[in-house]
């Protein structure tokens, strides 16, 4: 069967289920709808569970639901932090233009076990499918977003949601991020949608979870720029997109967000559909009122089949690629000085689970037992070479106690055979809430074995090194967190072992470290008040490393907010306004190599930066949302008053001036 032929049969099936649901007009229910995998027809996780909800009221009662967890999140109302709107979060740097290539400050390396495509440079700006948000709203939802920066740089979002029957959600969503950026070939052009639907049967017994998910990612690639010291320096260069850089010289600048032509650069494209189905087996019950009765069902056996289809391409191209650059920094000749170079990896994923689940306690969903096994199929487009196939088992434990003071998980995935035989991946957490004075304690365990990306197989189109071979990568993960509200205070470290460290240096050679090494990392979050409304929200980290692995991170990061928040007098005004100064401590940062689209260890060019500085005013009346901020004041020249002292990202890619930024977001229940 065709993949277009069986997802018009899905869409026909969500059809009739609607309709089987419009039958039975329920004007007054629960909100006791489960979520995708675990708490399941019969608990949200929150102590509205027996709320009963008029679903033509006026007001708006709006819940959401991430795949695989078992509680229910309701919209961050704050305004005072801006980086719960931008894709870019503070701990990480990026290449000086929204949507270009971005890396942490912070050592956290990948645990995730099983295929890997490879291809990471712009996780933060896709959607994924672990991290869709499934809704459930007792009125149609809709929420606009637009940010405009300096030289057109624009954020649009979209999304709406709606239960279009008592038991039928169903979302949309959408996100654009353009930017021609400040120097030459820099222009981004970043595309994500989503289409979600969740369906749940009048009698509580079946599920049906859908989405739709798409990632479009552009990006040019200059390389860095020339001799960044002598250009950055002079007039002649004050405006910056005429600074020669390394790659693109040909490339114009264009200020249409609808040019996204980009003839240098990366061009990323992901395409998943899921459809998870589940039935259960259990009790029914229900609670009697004056004026109604609320249907109640308590699963004890769950079943569980979740149907994947992915398809992704991940391509490299320069039209007319400078034969010096290619052959000084990827050894790759051209018979002539100006030629097409282009790399690409095409991939199709079919996958297929059944899950079993067992509840012990009817009256506390939050505590299961699964138990289930995965086929996983892929097919390699790019030259047409044949499919890897994968049989993963896995389990899970969760319990949340009903007094709530206890959360424990454990979980595991192993790779039986196929393509990545023997990875796997474990976790073990403990939570224990002690009281409002001392707050909750976490500790955690976590260790993975997990197969080199495919651009480490000689088969990749993107392996440009000398024939080697590499062993599993092998990381152990050891973590724990005091979180005290009282106090308004957040301690954690996190401690990492790792063998088998696989990473790219000089651009293109891969390496793989065969000592054991560690690293070690202390968090503290902390607001104190300042009086008069005023608020500091203090943030540091320190990290160290323990062995002869290349890896070079700063050893000191901290982030500091001066907010002055509230509402002052004005019954519908929330505001919040201040400064925001990040720094960290020098440190050789990596090289990025634009060819394979990752960064690549360094151990020459030292970077010391200013600190980042920026100031911003966001406001609120009542359902609209904004936020002005004044970015990198930290760039400002004394000598002539000007914003031309820049910070570098990486060797060669230096931050933008004084960036202006101004985003809206205004919700709407129709």
């Amino acid at each position: 069967m065709s993949t277009r032929i069986y997802i018009a049969v899905c869409a026909a099936l969500l059809m009739v289920a609607g309709e089987v649901s419009a039958q039975r007009v329920i004007t007054r229910t629960t909100d006791r709808i489960g979520t995708i995998g675990t708490g399941g027809t019969g608990g949200t996780g929150t102590t509205d569970s027996l709320k009963r909800r008029d679903h033509l009221e006026d007001s708006i009662t709006i819940h959401f639901y991430f795949p695989d967890t078992t509680r229910s999140y309701q919209f961050d109302s704050s305004i005072n932090e801006y980086n719960v709107r931008y894709p870019i979060p503070a701990t990480y740097h990026f290449l000086g233009n929204p949507g270009t290539a971005a890396n942490s400050i912070l050592f956290q390396p990948s645990m995730v076990a099983g295929f890997d495509a490879g291809f990471h440079a712009y996780d933060l700006y896709k959607w994924k499918l672990d991290k869709v948000r499934f809704f459930n709203t007792t009125r149609p939802y809709t929420e606009l977003g637009y940010t405009l920066g300096s030289q057109t740089q624009q954020l649009i979002e979209i999304l709406h949601t709606q239960n279009y029957k008592p038991h039928w959600n169903i979302s949309l969503a959408y996100r654009m991020i353009n930017s021609p950026g400040f120097f030459k070939n820099q222009k981004t052009a970043h595309n994500n949608y989503l289409v979600t639907s969740w369906y749940n049967s009048p009698n509580r017994r079946y599920n049906n979870y859908v989405v739709f998910l798409g990632n479009k990612m552009q990006a040019a690639e200059n390389g860095g720029i020339r001799n960044d010291r002598d250009y950055l320096d002079s007039s002649v260069f004050d405006d910056r997109f005429s600074v020669p850089t390394k790659l693109g010289a040909q490339q114009d600048f264009s200020r249409n967000f609808f040019d996204a032509n980009i003839t240098t650069g990366n061009r990323y494209r992901e395409f998943n559909f899921m459809m998870r189905q589940q039935y259960d087996l259990g009790q029914k019950d229900s609670i009697v009122t004056d004026s109604t009765v609320i249907p109640l069902f308590f699963p004890r056996l769950r079943f569980e089949h979740t149907l994947k289809y992915g398809k992704y391409k991940y391509e490299f191209r320069d039209a007319a690629g400078d034969s010096v650059y290619y052959r000084n920094y990827y050894g790759i000749t051209f018979p002539t000085p100006t030629d097409t170079i282009e790399r690409r990896d095409d991939w199709r994923e079919w996958s297929n689970d059944f899950s079993i689940y067992q509840y012990p306690d009817a009256k506390n969903l939050h505590q299961f037992i699964k138990l289930g096994i995965e086929q996983q199929v892929y097919t390699r487009l790019r030259n047409a070479e044949g499919s890897f196939s994968n049989i993963i088992t896995h389990g899970e434990y969760r319990n949340r106690t009903r007094n709530k003071k206890w959360d424990m998980l454990a979980s595991g995935k192993l790779w039986l055979n196929g393509f990545n035989g023997g990875d796997y991946q474990a976790r073990i957490t403990l939570q224990r809430y002690i009281s409002t004075k001392v707050g909750s304690l976490l500790a955690g365990f976590e260790n993975s074995n997990r197969s080199p990306a495919f651009t480490f197989d000689q088969r990749s189109d993107f392996y440009l090194d000398q024939p080697k071979t590499f062993d599993k990568e092998n990381i152990t993960h050891l973590f724990g967190a005091l979180q005290n509200p009282f106090l308004k205070l957040q301690l954690s470290a996190d401690y990492y072992m790792v063998g088998n460290y696989l990473y790219v240096k000089d651009f293109y050679r891969l390496e793989q470290e065969s000592d054991l090494f560690s690293f070690l990392r202390i968090n503290a979050l902390k607001t104190f008040s300042l009086g008069r409304g005023w608020n500091w929200y203090a943030e540091v980290y320190l990290q160290q490393k323990a062995g002869n692995a290349e890896v070079n991170l700063p050893l000191f990061l901290t982030r500091n907010r001066i907010v002055k928040e509230g509402k002052f007098g004005y019954r519908n005004l929330n505001l919040a306004m201040g400064a925001e100064i990040r720094y960290h401590s020098p440190y050789k940062a990596d090289h990025y190599s634009p060819l394979l689209g990752r960064f690549s260890y360094q151990d020459t060019q030292r970077i010391a930066n200013r600190p980042d500085i920026h100031a911003f005013l966001n406001f609120q009346i009542r359902s609209f949302r904004a936020y002005a901020r004044m970015e990198n004041l930290n760039s400002i020249r004394f000598r002539d008053g000007r914003f031309k002292e820049h910070n570098l990202a990486a060797p060669d890619y230096p931050y933008p001036g004084l960036v202006m930024r101004l985003g809206i977001y205004w919700s709407f229940v129709n």
